[in-house]
């Protein structure tokens, strides 16, 4: 599904993305971590054009995303992107921010996409919620819209990038649901977290980045319980103090 190949990212002498390679397969569940700083978010923003890189290729789907004359907003439009910050129109609905990509993008008809708006927000658990606009919402209830917004265009590939950093802790819980039953029906998934309960539960492979490098690449059980490089030893070892603190 998607594939880094010798890709590498400078911002001015800062070299953010090192010689990245790697490969994420098709209803992989994959979590991206590290200290802040590591390069996880503009990895990730790299995979819709966020971001430009300055060597490599990434190919989604078998497509090189950043070749020339690529339609970056056809493109994007078929990558589900869920940020930090929500991200939605405030003078829209819940229902209205799903419904306007189907309308204006692929000439769906407004009851069309009336139809499917309401059945992803019942999916994300906000169909009484279709009318209220995001100042009245939770941040929780906004991040679903945000994520059912996501999944308008029916990506191959959903994107989260720190999805509940924003949150306050009772709202997490919320978020993280609806992203576990997406990975049950076999979404395509790559996340940015430090949400490690959820990368130890639900993900089937836990990257480990620092420095613009991935240095660790296993399945969960491993990671938490064997990692291999110190820097890795090092980042669990801070988790379990400061979970210990609590």
């Amino acid at each position: 599904m998607i594939k880094f190949d010798n890709v590498n990212k400078w911002y001015g002498r800062y070299h953010a993305l090192v010689n990245i390679t790697e490969t994420f397969a098709k209803g992989e569940v994959a979590v991206v971590c590290g200290p802040s700083g590591s390069g996880k978010s503009t990895l990730i923003r790299t995979l819709n054009r966020l971001e430009p890189i300055d060597s490599g290729r990434i190919v989604l789907d078998g497509d090189d995303i950043h070749r020339r004359g690529l339609d970056i907003n056809a493109f994007r439009s078929h990558i589900g992107f869920v940020f930090q910050q929500f991200n939605l129109f405030p003078h829209l609905s819940a229902l209205e921010n799903r419904t306007i990509a189907p309308v204006h993008l692929t000439r769906a008809t407004r009851q069309e996409a009336r139809e499917r708006a309401l059945a992803l927000l019942d999916r994300v658990g906000l169909a009484h919620k279709a009318n209220a606009f995001p100042s009245e919402l939770s941040g929780g209830q906004q991040q679903r819209v945000a994520i059912a917004r996501a999944l308008t265009m029916q990506p191959p590939v959903m994107l989260f990038d720190e999805p509940t950093s924003a949150l306050d802790p009772e709202m997490v819980g919320e978020v993280l649901q609806v992203m576990k039953g997406l990975a049950r029906d076999g979404m395509t998934m790559v996340v940015v977290t430090h949400e490690m309960g959820f990368a130890r539960e639900v993900t089937d492979r836990v990257l480990f980045m620092d420095h613009g490098e991935i240095l660790e690449r296993a399945t969960p059980e491993r990671f938490f319980a064997r990692p291999e490089h110190p820097r890795a030893r090092r980042f669990i070892s801070d988790i379990r103090m400061a979970s210990a603190s609590l």
